[in-house]
């Protein structure tokens, strides 16, 4: 078996919870190079304002890939002000057929504070279903602990930080040092 000319970068768990009006997404900080820890505090959660709305948004994948993608959703919205659905889908078209683009490897969890989205190089926009999404290494433990703990009476950011928490505590690839931006009413 040969090994692969670049060895697979791992390392992220991003969630993004909708409850009471208010949306949360939360990221861990490790990149990890196959077995080692590359760095600890990456910032893979960011805020966004173009056009004075203001999004926040979260990456999953190459960090160079998600920022590329990041800067061409910024100006989606700005040529579609406040129109996070239209822009998110005009992005993920043009993820999917320019040359480019299509080569990018990344995923994102996106919110204006109102929608909350998951966008992919498939040319996926997908809307949870139940509120809560999750990418990365770890995110189908984080996935799993917010939708059993949507229920309770925790808020957005509490239920973010429990399930990132307890996937911190199961993947290898997920460390508890977390970059949360919080959107919406209070």
């Amino acid at each position: 078996m040969s090994e692969p000319a670049f060895p697979g970068w791992h390392g992220t768990t991003i969630i993004g919870v909708r409850k009471g009006g208010r949306v949360v997404i939360a990221g861990d900080g490790q990149v990890s190079l196959g077995q080692t820890v590359i760095k600890g505090t990456a910032r893979k959660v960011r805020r966004l304002s173009p056009g004075g709305h203001e999004v926040i948004a979260g990456f999953a994948g190459s960090t160079a890939d998600a920022f590329t993608l990041l800067e061409r959703l910024e100006k989606k919205l700005e040529a579609a002000p406040g129109q996070l659905a239209r822009a998110c889908v005009e992005l993920a078209k043009d993820w999917r057929t320019d040359k480019f683009l299509r080569n990018l490897e990344a995923m994102l969890i996106v919110s204006d504070g109102t929608a909350l989205f998951v966008l992919t190089g498939a040319g996926d926009v997908l809307e949870p279903e139940h509120e809560v999404a999750a990418i990365g290494s770890g995110g189908m433990f984080a996935l799993a602990a917010a939708r059993a703990l949507m229920d309770g009476a925790l808020d957005a950011e509490a239920i973010a930080r429990r399930a990132m928490a307890i996937a911190a505590d199961i993947c290898v690839y997920t460390n508890g040092n977390l970059t949360v931006e919080t959107i919406g009413g209070r």
